[in-house]
């Protein structure tokens, strides 16, 4: 008899256990410029303003970044987007896959699809490093007209697959606004003295 009550009790407690457990959700970002683990800590700290976040992994040398958030109050995939680029990094791509097993992707295969007048442009942009680049990409393609960004540290140069409607200036100016000078426009000394050491490029 005390066997049979010990099994239902443990049994109840397994129950509960499991009502208790919150579904989440799973989070898969693969982000371009991580360098040092100063760079991952940046981006955990960003994504932790988001509460309720969890079990946060973070490969540096291949830049893929997961972690589970609850199904309760899901994160969209502009938000997770977003905070990437908030974060100082460019999103390569995100998958969400939701507690029922639907999946979300970035880029939108649909949208990417999509016949747009693109072509490629050109401009020199100050930098130094990885978080630089980072940094110079994430400005750039915070305009929707962007559909790619590539700055080599090297050449200084900001390759850009854009739409032809796009002036070329507007882009010049949101780099400039995060501190990088440009062919176009030179950043303001406030914000270019809010850059990292590691990113202060004027002599």
């Amino acid at each position: 008899m005390k066997k049979i009550i010990s099994i239902i009790i443990v049994g109840l407690i397994g129950i509960s256990t499991l009502l208790g457990q919150k579904k989440v959700d799973q989070y898969q970002i693969q982000v371009d410029g991580l360098g040092c683990p100063f760079c991952a800590y940046g981006l955990e700290k960003k994504f932790k303003e988001f509460k309720g976040i969890k079990n946060v992994v973070i490969e540096i040398e291949t830049g893929d970044f997961s972690f589970q958030y609850p199904s309760e109050n899901p994160l969209s995939i502009a938000q997770v987007v977003e905070q990437v680029k908030k974060a100082g990094y460019t999103p390569k791509k995100a998958t969400i896959i939701r507690v029922d097993g639907e999946k979300e992707v970035f880029p939108n295969e649909t949208f990417m699809s999509k016949e747009i007048a693109i072509h490629q442009a050109e401009m020199s942009v100050s930098g130094n490093c990885d978080m630089c680049k980072a940094r110079i990409e994430a400005a750039a393609l915070s305009n929707k007209a962007v559909q790619s960004a590539q700055w080599d540290k090297v050449s200084k140069k900001l390759l850009l697959n854009v739409d032809k409607s796009m002036d070329i200036k507007v882009i010049g100016k949101l780099i400039a606004d995060e501190g990088h000078d440009n062919e176009y426009v030179t950043s303001k000394t406030a914000t270019y003295d809010q850059l990292p050491p590691c990113c202060l490029y004027r002599k």
